[in-house]
């Protein structure tokens, strides 16, 4: 269990082992003590011999100093060992995220791939450090006392055999109920993690619509479901307390009991008594810390299984290191192709699509909102594998390329823009990180760009914020542009990507395309007819499939789809 989890123990080896030897080398110390204590009662005080007082003394002080440096010792490096495990973790988890394919990050959820990188992790490296330094102190501190114990008495030891277990199987029984209820609790975790992001990168829109009254109770509404979860599990472990006291009163009572009529026989020492009493009291806290231990344990595991399910999780669309290096070229061939999100030919939302895109064609992609649009592009950089059918690229399907090689050769430009924290010159080279200045404005004029990145004060060393928020959305727009163009790719698909651009602007934009990147393949998915009537060919789609395939004249004399939106418009001509 927990495979991919224990190989994030790299590293943290040496540190692990020590935390463990100075453990119990200082739990070695705190048996000894009672030890010594009872020689310094019955040698020195009782026999009121000073010398003998001051000789056990001094040894107790040396070993207290020494159990306190082995204590912090200890303590050091199960924090450097939990803090690597956790670190480790974290890449790890980040590095497996990084391979996903779209489909995989649907699976989890963002919001829930956030909470396991925080919160989860952090639970198993509280975990982690509770495991290399109190389950090793609690179970060497119950062995070494009862040894001890037992040196001293064997008929008061016997108390130990009901006590332990008494305290053992409550501590069980309530560990087994509490369990289920943090694994709820972290699923409840993710919920108030989406509503937290959300209103968050939302905060725009819901102060314009007065919503914010509504989110306060969505929030609340989660908040106390992990409220009412939390404390009924923390009034089941409150129980612990008493438990593990009422114990420890018995025990004592009956141990007082005995020790009394063993030391009128002379068969007892009050020094012995004060030693096995000292020794009942490590046993039963050891009892206690073990609970400890447990409880931790059970809400990390909790934790631990999310973690290990996205560790686990392999991305359905592989590296392919051994595949093709190089695209040919731009062109794109689709044959038979179906594609489902959940991977079930029953709910496919593109159906049978046989389409052929020749290198260098300007291709226009028109429908209404959920026919298809994007899910037919994105399986052109593979950001999804078909359910059934071949896409081609180059020539060659698409699955046999390496994927960085694959998505090297597409620029995409997605229906929502999304910038990065950092300047604009920062957030353009990710297109192309070699990229120079005169490159960066030979792409950001394509976009239309460069005017108004040269009207901020610091041009394009301007900040951008996180996700562009100090931009207007068609500003975004461009620079979302000038960064794929960066890439030179062979195929460029703009995925609405100039919604938010007045049509004056998205016509130079077009023509700059087809003016720059001659060459290039060049997808546009648009709302607006304008947009696409210049392309090679224009792809009608309806619910999924091909409609309609042609230019501009040819949907306009045979389309009645296409005639419906040229006229919906503004051009009256298209129905006349």
């Amino acid at each position: 269990m927990f495979r991919e989890l224990r190989k994030n123990i790299q590293g943290t080896l040496l540190p692990t082992v020590l935390t463990m030897v100075f453990v119990t080398l200082e739990v070695v110390m705190d048996v000894t003590i009672p030890y010594l204590m009872a020689h310094l009662l019955d040698l020195g005080i009782s026999a009121g011999n000073m010398g003998e007082v001051y000789k056990w003394g001094i040894i107790l002080l040396a070993c207290s100093a020494l159990a306190l440096a082995l204590g912090v010792l200890g303590g050091h490096f199960a924090a450097l060992a939990s803090t690597k495990f956790a670190r480790n973790v974290r890449q790890s988890l980040f590095g497996k995220i990084q391979g996903f394919s779209f489909s995989n990050i649907d699976h989890f959820s963002t919001a829930s791939l956030v909470t396991r990188m925080t919160g989860d992790v952090t639970n198993v490296q509280r975990s982690y450090q509770m495991i290399t330094r109190i389950a090793v102190r609690s179970p060497a501190m119950l062995i070494f006392a009862f040894f001890m114990a037992l040196n001293l008495n064997s008929t008061l030891s016997l108390i130990y055999i009901v006590s332990i277990p008494v305290l053992g199987i409550g501590l069980f029984l309530l560990i087994r109920s509490v369990y289920p209820l943090f694994g709820k609790v972290f699923k409840t975790y993710d919920r108030l993690n989406l509503v937290v992001q959300e209103n968050i990168r939302g905060i725009r829109v819901v102060k314009s619509f007065v919503r914010e009254e509504h989110e306060t109770e969505k929030f609340n509404a989660v908040s106390d479901s992990i409220y009412r979860d939390f404390s009924k599990a923390e009034k089941t472990m409150a129980l612990n307390s008493p438990l593990m006291q009422s114990t420890m009163y018995f025990s004592l009572i009956a141990i007082f009991f005995i020790a009394a009529r063993l030391i009128v026989a002379d068969r007892m020492t009050n020094g012995q008594l004060m030693s096995f009493v000292s020794y009942t009291s490590q046993i039963l806290m050891s009892l206690m810390m073990l609970s400890m231990v447990i409880v931790m344990l059970t809400i990390s595991r909790a934790s631990a299984v999310r973690i290990e399910e996205v560790l686990a999780e392999e991305s359905d669309i592989g590296a392919n290191e051994a595949g093709l290096a190089t695209v040919a070229d731009g062109s794109v061939v689709f044959e038979d192709v179906f594609f489902s999100y959940t991977k079930q030919k029953g709910s496919c939302c593109l159906k049978n699509i046989n389409l052929t895109i020749e290198s260098g064609q300007t291709v226009g992609i028109l429908g209404a909102t959920g026919s298809g649009k994007t899910s037919l592009v994105q399986l052109i950089a593979r950001l999804y594998d078909t359910t059934e059918g071949t896409v081609k690229v180059g020539g060659h399907d698409v699955r046999d390329y390496q994927t960085k090689a694959l998505r090297e050769a597409v620029g995409v430009v997605l229906q929502k823009s999304m910038l990065f924290s950092g300047t604009i010159a920062e957030n353009l080279r990710w297109g192309n990180s070699e990229a120079s200045d005169e490159e960066l404005v030979w792409a950001a004029s394509i976009a239309q760009a460069d005017s108004f990145i040269k009207s901020f004060p610091h041009g394009y060393d301007s900040y951008i914020e996180q996700d562009g928020s100090n931009v207007s959305g068609g500003q975004k727009q461009r620079l979302s542009i000038a960064r794929a163009l960066l890439k030179r790719p062979k195929i460029l698909i703009l995925d609405d990507s100039t919604s938010a651009v007045d049509t004056k602007t998205d016509a130079k934009i077009q023509a700059a395309l087809k003016h720059e990147l001659a060459d290039s393949t060049k997808i546009v998915i648009a709302q607006r007819v304008s947009s696409v009537i210049e392309a090679d060919q224009i792809i009608i789609l309806d619910e999924g499939a091909i409609h309609s395939v042609g230019t501009h004249e040819e949907l306009l004399a045979s389309c009645r789809l296409y005639q419906e939106l040229y006229a919906s418009q503004g051009h009256k001509e298209a129905l006349s």
